[in-house]
């Protein structure tokens, strides 16, 4: 666990092995400039948590897919734009939020009390997320725990198959000539006769891969709806356990354990990745499945197109995972005059480039299965779970040793997963510590634990034989345009009511003096595109939201009901908390709103040294809390 001193840990519990490890968090806390929330123990641990926050399965399940589908290599640049133009002057503006006030996303709206709703709506959405994002682990580890056997069970249609499993092709009937007349008959006739099907009129049976049915009928035992509950599968049900208990381990020390796994969890991936792009590389095929991921000829054209504009800020928003909490709920462990901004640009890159990175190592592989199975690319690539649990596991059966390599694909998407695990459990815990620092500073193991039990039985509902029509269903609405509105809310919020040009003060006391053209392009952003472009993108998705669906499953109009609950119960503390707040402020209606719409007498950096002239009069967080909602429930604060 990075902190676990090992030659103590096997010495039957010698005391000095113990005290060295102790005397190590000892001096790790003396350095904390922070002493009541703690700072991260280096720059590293900091970054490689913001890097494995923001690089994630999306990275590796969706970019490669989106890339392909809007033009190859010339949907680059519109991600590039986007990135430029919406996710990193929201990173930016994220990171700089909690850095400066050492507080989570929920106690940092003491910069505008009317919109503290806002913080509260991005825990919300990410306990939902929490909840589904972990059974996608456990079925990472199932995976992982498959791939220890010579044979992959999905290799081949063993005895759970049915009779449309195989592995290639099988011709219905077609078009062939005999006695000099063209005829439509069964594939068996024409062979039977010696007849030779006519090109272009080969109709081919439906048929499922091995790995597909697999997936369904062993991995998941998924029923044929969301109706039908069934049972909980039982060895999904402690791989999700499994992966709680990991987070859990990891976590138990809060940033100071999780800042030391993150190491090994963000890095290894690469490696990973690396050694699979090398391997697709020198596998026959593996040239046109990376020219279908970047094009042959990239088509410029498609950038007319509004859909790959909307492709593109949709997924440098949710890749970089902003408007979640976990970017400002990390930050607020930073030293105060920490450079947030080359950090933000850093973490930026390092993500895009994971996600083009990703894409070669993914489409090589793809490339080989298309040749093997002699199917054109197209149909067997995929996006989400079809390509991480069956378009990929396919191609990986097909390989010398495949279980070395299933083992090494898993095991990174495992990887992949829990260090973006760990910045969101990150994020509620901090949210915990904001509101009951001294039980926190007390009992974080027990309720780093008591958090991560409760998630877990609120998660076995994911892995009933429904189970994945719960998780696709929270992910079509909580992690959809909920987040783009509260991203809205916040950007607005802070620029045009708490003012851009204050916010650019309070950066500047953490960075040093900027000159006016440094801030020129941030300005342009945060006080104009940025918003229209996420309100365009909000905008967008709300025109053109459809029900869910399962691929072709179709959900009943109750889960499309639940859907709705789920995203208005997310949303509903904005309005909530800001009718609050204006009933607890003075005066008639006017003036309780702008008195909410000013920052609380206790907003500003969160240590005195601080604070200078400009927070002066700030009032110690530790001893006044006006403007702030006693705690009625853990979230309103």
């Amino acid at each position: 666990m990075g902190m676990l001193n090992l030659p103590g840990f096997l010495s039957c519990g010698k005391k000095k092995g113990f005290s060295l490890s102790n005397e190590k968090d000892a001096q790790s806390t003396e350095s904390d400039e922070n002493k009541e929330r703690g700072n991260w123990s280096s720059k590293g641990d900091y970054l490689l948590s913001m890097v494995g926050y923001a690089v994630g399965l999306g990275n590796v399940w969706r970019f490669p897919y989106l890339t392909y589908q809007n033009g190859g290599g010339a949907f680059l640049i519109p991600y590039s734009l986007m990135l430029a133009l919406a996710g990193l002057p929201l990173f930016f503006m994220e990171c700089s939020l909690g850095q400066f006030a050492s507080l989570g996303p929920i106690s940092v709206w003491r910069i505008l009390p009317l919109f503290q709703g806002v913080g509260v709506t991005m825990i919300v959405i990410s306990t939902f997320v929490t909840i589904y994002y972990n059974v996608i682990i456990a079925y990472a580890l199932y995976y992982l725990f498959a791939s220890f056997s010579r044979v992959l069970p999905w290799s081949e249609c063993f005895s759970w198959a049915d009779e449309l499993c195989s592995k290639t092709r099988i011709v219905n009937d077609c078009n062939a000539t005999l006695h000099g007349e063209i005829i439509h008959a069964n594939y068996s006739f024409v062979t039977s006769n010696n007849l030779t099907c006519i090109n272009g009129t080969i109709n081919y049976k439906p048929v499922q891969f091995p790995s597909e049915q697999y997936w369904n009928k062993v991995a998941l035992q998924r029923s044929s709806g969301l109706d039908e509950t069934g049972n909980i599968v039982w060895y999904l049900a402690l791989c999700l356990l499994l992966s709680w208990i990991i987070v859990a381990a990891a976590l138990f020390k809060g940033i100071k354990s999780s800042g030391k796994v993150v190491y090994f969890t963000a890095l290894f991936p690469y490696v990973i990745l690396l050694i699979l792009l090398v391997r697709g590389a020198t596998l026959e095929g593996s040239l046109e499945g990376i020219q279908y991921y970047i094009g042959r000829q990239s088509n410029f054209t498609k950038l007319m197109e509004a859909e790959v504009w909307k492709d593109a800020a949709t997924q440098i928003f949710y890749s970089l995972s902003v408007g979640w909490g976990g970017l400002v709920a990390l930050s607020s462990y930073n030293k105060f005059h920490n450079n947030c901004y080359s950090d933000a640009i850093l973490v930026c890159v390092i993500n895009c480039i994971t996600s083009v990175f990703a894409g070669f190592a993914i489409f090589s592989i793809l490339g080989h299965m298309a040749f093997v199975s002699e199917r054109p690319v197209s149909e067997v690539v995929d996006s989400g779970f079809n390509l991480a649990f069956v378009a990929y596991p396919e191609a990986l059966s097909q390989l010398p040793v495949s279980p070395l390599w299933s083992f090494m694909f898993f095991f990174m998407l495992l990887l992949l997963g829990l260090d973006s695990q760990f910045a969101t459990v990150e994020t509620l815990t901090t949210t915990i510590h904001d509101l009951y620092p001294k039980m926190m500073k007390n009992f974080r193991i027990p309720i780093t634990l008591g958090v991560c039990i409760v998630l877990f039985f609120l998660g076995l509902v994911c892995v009933t034989q429904a189970g994945i029509y719960w998780v696709n269903l929270i992910d079509h609405f909580c992690a959809g345009w909920g987040i783009l509105f509260s991203a809205v809310l916040e950007i607005v919020g802070i620029v045009y009511i708490y003012g851009g040009n204050r916010f650019i003060e309070d950066v500047e006391m953490m960075l040093g003096k900027k000159t006016r053209s440094f801030w020129l392009w941030w300005r342009m952003c945060w006080f104009f595109i940025t918003p229209v472009l996420l309100t365009a993108v909000l905008i967008w998705s709300l025109v053109t939201f459809s029900r869910p669906t399962y691929g072709s499953v179709p959900y009943p109009t109750w889960g499309t009901v639940v859907g709705w609950c789920m995203i208005i119960f997310c949303v509903i503390w904005i309005p909530i908390i800001a009718v609050v707040k204006i009933v607890k402020a003075e005066g008639n209606l006017f003036q309780r709103i702008v008195s909410c719409c000013r920052p609380a007498a206790n907003w500003g950096p969160y240590l005195e040294r601080y604070r200078g002239e400009r927070y002066s009069h700030i009032v110690d967080p530790k001893k006044e809390k006006e403007h702030e909602i006693p705690t009625v429930s853990a979230f309103i604060y």
